[in-house]
This record gives C-alpha cells, structure tokens and sequence, in this order.
C-alpha cells in the first residue's frame, strides 16, 4: 500500500472518529453514559485488551511469513549465483547453455513472476526456464571426477532453490484466512463503538476528540500494517523487492570469467527469443 494513501487512511478514519463523538456529545449527558466510570473503564480494559492480544498474534503470524519470504528471495538469488559457477565445472556441451538459462531464470523472476506476485495473478505458474534447465541437464554425461562432483553438487542445489523459491512464493498468497480478518475489523468496529459512550458533554471538545482520535489511529495503522505484511510483494511502500536477484544478475554481469559465449535464449525481461 502506497505510504501516502495509508496516511490519508489512517487521518481519514481519526476524523471520522472526532467527528462522530462531537456528534454524539450534543446529546451525551454530564459524565458520560456510563453511571459508573471505573466498571466502565474495566470493560473497555477487558476489551482492549483481548484486542491488543490477537493484533499481536496476528502480527507476529504475518511478520514471519513476510520474512519468510524475503528469506527464500535472497537463498535463490544466491543460489542461482551458485549454480551459475557449479555450471563452468560440467561438460563443455551443456556448459555455457545451463549458464544462460540461469541468467534467463533470474532475469524472469525480476521482470516476469515479481509483478505477477504483485498483482495477484502468479498462481501456480512455474518459471518455465525452470524447464529448460531441467532438459538441458539430462542430458550431461559427466566423465572426469571434478564433472561428476559439479554434476551432484548442481543437483543438490536445484533442490534447495525449488524450495526458495516455494518459501519465496508462499507469502504472495496470504497467511491470514479471512475469517480472521473478520474478527479483527468486528472487534475494531466493537472498540470504536464502545469508546463513543464515553462521549461527555461537560469535557472540553478537543480532549474528547483525542480521546477517540488517538485510539481509532492506533488500531487503523495496525490494521493496514498487517495487510502490508500479509501482502508482501506489494509494489508500493513496505512491500519486498527483488534486490537480491538483481545484484546476481549485475555479478553475473560481471563475471566475464565464466559469462556464457554466444548470445542468451532471452531477452532483457526474461523472455524467450528466437
């Protein structure tokens, strides 16, 4: 969610809570409707919090999946990084090939999967130079012990960064069921309307304004935090970039040593060509 927008929201919804207990205050009695404040206070404590509990489990659960996330991001960046040298140790016929196709498979996480994470529209989709990398390496015959070793090694790396990549993945579906979003917004609404009986029209306007202003801010800006953390791919602020895939591709750039000859199977977005 753009930072801006969350602020307008989070100011929108202060006013709208001002306004309603200045409304409410016209017509509210000396000392509020509650006869007995400290029995009242008690509820609104019991009630606050079981709020303030939840929101933070809530928290927590979200957080988790979202360094989840970024945790698998940065092991398959890494990972294609690796895999990408492990391949200057196979067989001269696939060598250079595997070498492109990851350069391929990283260009297409950055520019392809990262703004259908963004948008919602990833699904189950595999990266299809994926495929290729799969096709490619069956058929290496590796000869010479440092071949055999490198053909084992790209093996075991193809493995950790499927799984990454499933790591990387899980986030941009969301880990907080909605039925869970439901009774945080009900015990928001609960909150918010509990706090407008305690409306008093013998206190001065802007203290019963910040009574309910301060608290509906609070619970506002919690609420679009655990959004922004369930919702890690966002392409507006708080949400994860892919850094780390793209500062393999610049070392991989880089790396002239072992840069693959011959033109790539792609173009600068990852795509097929030719």
């Amino acid at each position: 969610m753009n930072l801006l927008l969350a602020a307008l929201i989070v100011v929108g919804c202060a006013a709208v809570g001002v306004g309603a207990i200045l409304l409410v205050r016209r017509h509210a009695p000396d000392g509020s409707y509650f006869h007995d404040g400290d029995r009242a206070s008690g509820v609104f404590g019991v009630l606050a919090t079981g709020f303030a509990v939840l929101l933070g489990l809530v928290v927590v659960l979200a957080f988790t999946s979202y360094d989840e996330s970024r945790a698998g991001a940065e092991t398959e960046a890494l990972l294609v990084s690796q895999q990408y040298e492990t391949a200057q140790f196979l067989p001269l016929a696939q060598r250079d090939e595997l070498g492109g196709q990851l350069v391929c498979y990283a260009r297409s996480v950055v520019h392809q999967e990262w703004p259908r994470m963004d948008d919602g529209t990833q699904g189950d989709a595999i990266n299809p130079w994926a495929v290729e990398l799969f096709e490619t390496f069956h058929r290496v015959d590796p000869q010479t012990p440092a071949e055999q070793a490198a053909y084992s090694k790209w093996l075991d790396q193809t493995s950790d960064r499927e799984q990454a990549r499933n790591d990387r993945m899980h986030g941009a579906v969301g880990v907080i069921p909605t039925a869970l979003w439901l009774v945080l917004l009900f015990s928001a609404v609960v909150i918010f309307g509990y706090m407008l009986l305690f409306a008093d029209s013998n206190e001065p306007w802007f203290v019963q304004g910040a009574l309910i202003g301060s608290v509906t801010a609070v619970v506002v800006a919690s609420l679009l935090l655990i959004n922004v953390l369930d919702n890690p791919f966002t392409s507006n602020g708080g949400g994860l970039k892919p850094v780390a895939m793209e500062r393999t591709l610049r070392v991989l750039a880089q790396e002239e040593s072992v840069s693959p000859d011959g033109p790539l199977p792609c173009d600068a977005k990852g795509r097929p060509v030719g």
